[in-house]
């Protein structure tokens, strides 16, 4: 397929500072003059930061790399993930048709994106706010028919979901990137059917889904705030004739093998500082005490002995071993908790954060409080994969 330029190019192209500096800081990775190796991440930056790939970014990122300028437009014209013409200002939807998704809908959202967008693809919207395409593969087969949009990846859609998609990115809205059916990733829709013990410690969203969200930067250009820039590839200062000093050498992180971890303790250090501090400026504790209000507790289980608190979705031995020590035995305790006893609870469940909004544990202690059963506790008690 023959790929030119646009024939209506703006005049000019600048990165924006925060760009530049991390545009700069990827040429520091190559051995000097051989600084062209750094050519895909720039160009994809510049797309990243207007869109698509304007003739003026492609010669300014040459520019910068001291190679031709037609070096630079061959390597943008090969690869399709490069946009030579402009795309919507609010999303560009690219539809999986390849086999596992054609099979299940993927022609249903390309219809979605004709009536809703435009009739061919590459082709803006009337307000200009989107553009679509079909694209090869994306390994998202387990999760067809899928779409990705900007970064991230809108799973298990169906056309009705799709078109609520675009509906809401219109009106100002970013949904949540992932599965779009219920499921946390891509295991059974029902739940895991094996491995059942690392059911527990999830965060709320898989992978990432939830680095999309904290650092929010779904659906949108990159200015290069987003995230603090980190190199720790680079030496000491080269103007310095002292060699660095066996301290400042690269050193495994926690003790492990550098191999095995791929992280050296310098970057340990490094990305320690570079996350995000909490919006209270306090520690992640004290942000977590802040939030919702604390349920009542008991000292101990009553009589009875305590509930099996696993047969609700999303609870383990650990997480178990965890409320009970909290406090939490019962399921008419969970039953009770108001909206603002779940955002405490949320925020409390060390390493299970937005566990308990996510799997519903009111609703499903609610049932199990007046003897009734949900589907995972039906499943659990059939399969044995916890006892009684």
């Amino acid at each position: 397929m023959l790929r030119r330029l646009h024939p209506v190019q703006p005049d000019s192209f600048a990165f924006t500072p925060d760009n530049l500096a991390w545009a700069e800081a990827q040429m520091t990775k190559y051995p000097e003059g051989r600084q062209a190796s750094a050519i895909i991440p720039l160009l994809w930056r510049a797309q990243e930061q207007e869109g698509w790939l304007t003739r003026a970014a492609i010669e300014g990122v040459a520019d910068m790399l001291g190679m031709a300028r037609i070096r630079a437009l061959e390597v943008a014209s090969f690869y399709f993930m490069f946009q030579l013409q402009p795309v919507g200002s609010v999303a560009n939807i690219q539809i999986c048709g390849t086999t596992s998704c054609m099979i299940c809908g993927a022609e249903d959202l390309v219809s979605v994106c004709k009536e809703k967008i435009a009739e061919k693809p590459h082709q803006l919207s009337e307000d200009g706010k989107f553009s679509w395409e079909e694209v090869e593969c994306l390994g998202s087969c387990a999760n067809a028919p899928m779409a990705q949009i900007g970064k991230d990846y809108y799973e298990d859609l169906t056309a009705k979901r799709l078109g609520e998609i675009i509906d809401e990115l219109a009106a100002g809205k970013v949904p949540v990137p992932g599965p779009q059916n219920g499921r946390y990733a891509s295991e059974p829709l029902s739940g895991l059917t094996s491995l059942t013990e690392y059911d527990s410690g999830r965060t709320q969203y898989n992978a990432s889904v939830q680095l999309a969200t904290d650092i929010g930067d779904t659906v949108k250009r990159i200015d290069g705030t987003e995230v603090p820039l980190l190199t720790p590839w680079q030496k000491a200062d080269e103007n310095t004739e002292t060699k660095a000093k066996p301290a400042d050498e690269p050193r495994p992180s926690k003790g492990k093998p550098a191999d095995k971890t791929g992280v050296t303790e310098q970057e340990a250090q490094e990305q320690e500082k570079a996350r995000p501090k909490p919006a209270s400026g306090g520690t992640p504790q004290a942000e977590a005490a802040e939030a919702g209000e604390k349920p009542a507790t008991l000292d101990a289980a009553r009589d009875g002995g305590p509930d099996d608190l696993k047969l609700i979705k999303g609870v383990g031995p650990k997480l178990e071993g965890m409320l009970h020590s909290m406090g939490f035995y019962h399921f008419d305790q969970i039953a009770a908790w108001t909206p603002q006893e779940v955002a405490w609870a949320d925020q409390n469940l060390v390493g299970f954060k937005g566990r308990v909004s996510r799997d519903n544990w009111v609703d499903q202690a609610r049932h199990l409080s007046e003897g009734g059963e949900t589907e995972f506790s039906k499943r659990a008690k059939k399969d044995g994969m916890y006892d009684e």
